[in-house]
C-alpha cells in the first residue's frame, strides 16, 4: 500500500485530552462539580503540555509526518479580551517542534473546551460568540500563521446536533419505560451512537443537582457549551462561526488552507429504513453544504456505522465485535464515508480522525490496515484525500470516560506518564512514503 509523496500520515490530539491543567475552561470547571457526569477529572492528563517533544519524537521516529493538535482557547484567552502571551509562546514552540523532527502541523482552533467567561455569556447559543470566535482566530494566526500551512477552525462542528438527537431518543426511552436504558444490552445504549465520550445516562440522573452547580459557576442552570445539545439557531451560530474565523485567516494568510472537521459516520439502511438513513445524512453532513462553499478542505472524522430501519437507528447487530466505546468495529465505514461525502462536497478531504478504542493492539492494527485500504482505493479512483490522522497519539482524557478509553499508538502509565509506544505506532508510520 503506498500514498501520494505529499499524503499526510499523522495523529491527532486535543489540548484539554492531553495537555492538563486546563484550568479556564469550561470543562475543567464541570469536571470538579460535585454532580459531575465525568467518571473522572482530567487533572494533568498526560502531561503533553510538558512532555509535547517526547511525544512528537516518538511519532516522528515511527515514521508519521504530520500531527494534528489542538491550540487551547481558554488558556490563549483567559479572560475575555485577555491574551496570554506565555501560552501563544508555548504553541509557537510546539509548532518549532513538529518542524525540528520534519512534522508538519496541523492546528485546530476549537476541540470542544471552551474559556468560561464564554459560557457565561451565553456559549454556542449566544450572537456575540461568531464575533468572539472570529478575534480569537486572528490573535492566534497573527502570532502563528507564519508557521503553518493548514488550520482547522472548529472540530466536530455537527456534534451539537448529534448530541441533542440521542439526548432525545434517550427521553423516550425513560419515559415509556424508566429502567430501558439502563437494561438495555452492551451496544444498545445511547452513549455508543454518538462518536465522543459522554455519559449520558448519568447527566439525565443528576440534571437537577448539576443545574444548581452551574448555575453557580456559569450563571445559569443549562450552560450552552460546545458539545451540548444544540438548537437548529446554535447549529447555524457554530456555521457562521466558522465563516467568520475562515475570512479573518484568509485575510492575513490567503495561501493557508483553512476548514472544519465533521463527525460523520457511515450511515447505511436495511430495507424499510431509506427514509430515515436520509433525513439522518442530511442532519449530519449534507444540511452544512452551503456553509462549506470556499472551504479549503473538509476534515472527514468517522470512526463506525449507523444502521436505520423503519423506526429509526438500529443497534449494533447481534454478535458484533464491539470497541471499548460500544461502537461496532467496522473500519470499511471510513472508505464509504469519504465517497459518499465527494458526492457532493468538491474540494480536498484530509481524514482528520479515524481509529479504534481498544485494549488489544493487534486489532487496532487490523483497523488501521483496513481503513487505510480503503483510503487508498478512494484515491485512486480519483478522490482528493490529502491526509489520514489516526485518533489518538496517545490513550487520553477521553471527555466524560475518563482515562478508561484506550484509543492511543502510544500507552501512558497513569502514575509515572512514561509513554509505551505500541506496535500500531510503528505500523502506521509503515505506510509514510515521503
Amino acid at each position: 500500500m503506498t500514498f501520494p509523496k505529499d499524503f499526510f500520515i499523522g495523529a491527532a490530539t486535543a489540548a484539554h485530552q492531553v495537555e492538563g491543567n486546563n484550568i479556564h475552561s469550561d470543562y475543567w470547571a464541570q469536571e470538579h462539580m460535585p454532580h459531575t457526569s465525568f467518571s473522572e477529572p482530567s487533572g494533568e492528563a498526560c502531561d503533553h503540555y510538558h512532555r509535547y517533544e517526547e511525544d512528537i519524537r516518538l511519532l516522528a521516529e515511527a515514521g508519521l509526518n504530520a500531527y494534528r493538535f489542538s491550540v487551547e482557547w481558554a488558556r490563549i484567552e483567559p479572560e475575555e479580551g485577555q491574551f496570554d502571551e506565555n501560552e501563544i509562546e508555548h504553541y509557537r514552540q510546539v509548532i518549532a517542534c513538529c518542524k525540528r523532527y520534519g512534522v508538519e502541523p496541523v492546528v485546530t482552533l476549537l476541540h470542544f473546551t471552551s474559556p468560561v467567561w464564554l459560557i457565561r455569556k451565553g456559549g454556542w447559543e449566544a450572537e456575540s460568540t461568531v464575533e468572539d470566535f472570529r478575534r480569537y482566530a486572528a490573535y492566534v494566526t497573527e502570532q502563528l500563521g507564519n508557521e503553518l500551512n493548514v488550520i482547522c477552525t472548529i472540530n466536530e462542528a455537527n456534534m451539537g446536533l448529534q448530541i441533542a438527537a440521542i439526548a432525545r431518543r434517550y427521553q423516550l426511552m425513560a419515559a415509556q419505560a424508566a429502567k430501558a436504558a439502563a437494561a438495555a444490552p452492551k451496544g444498545e445504549g445511547s452513549d455508543g451512537k454518538v462518536q465522543v465520550g459522554i455519559n449520558l445516562e448519568k447527566m439525565m440522573e443528576n440534571r437537577k443537582l448539576a443545574a444548581m452547580e452551574n448555575a453557580a459557576v456559569f450563571g445559569t442552570p443549562q450552560p450552552q457549551i460546545f458539545v451540548g445539545a444544540r438548537t437548529p439557531e446554535g447549529d447555524r451560530l457554530v456555521m457562521r462561526a466558522h465563516q467568520a474565523a475562515k475570512e479573518t485567516i484568509k485575510a492575513r494568510f490567503p495561501q493557508m488552507k483553512v476548514g472544519l472537521t465533521l463527525s460523520l459516520h457511515d450511515i447505511q439502511a436495511v430495507p424499510g429504513g431509506e427514509e430515515a438513513a436520509a433525513a439522518a445524512w442530511d442532519e449530519e453532513f449534507a444540511h452544512y453544504l452551503p456553509y462549506l462553499q470556499g472551504d479549503d478542505f473538509l476534515g472527514v472524522q468517522n470512526y463506525t456505522r449507523s444502521q436505520y430501519g423503519p423506526q429509526g437507528q438500529l443497534p449494533a447487530p447481534e454478535g458484533a465485535e464491539l470497541t471499548q466505546m460500544d461502537y461496532e468495529f467496522y473500519p470499511a465505514a471510513l472508505g464509504h464515508v469519504i465517497r459518499r461525502v465527494h458526492e457532493t462536497f468538491a474540494g480536498d478531504l484530509i481524514v482528520t480522525e479515524n481509529g479504534v478504542a481498544t485494549a488489544d493492539d493487534t486489532r487496532r492494527v487490523a483497523f488501521i490496515d483496513e481503513a487505510l485500504a480503503g483510503v487508498q482505493a478512494c484515491i485512486e479512483d480519483g478522490i482528493p484525500v490529502k491526509g489520514y490522522f489516526y485518533w489518538s497519539l496517545l490513550d487520553n482524557f477521553e471527555w466524560q470516560k475518563g482515562f478508561s478509553m484506550m484509543f492511543g499508538l502510544i500507552g501512558v502509565d497513569r502514575t509515572t506518564q512514561e509513554r509505551n509506544p505500541k506496535p500500531s505506532l510503528k505500523k502506521l508510520g509503515s505506510y509514510n512514503t515521503r
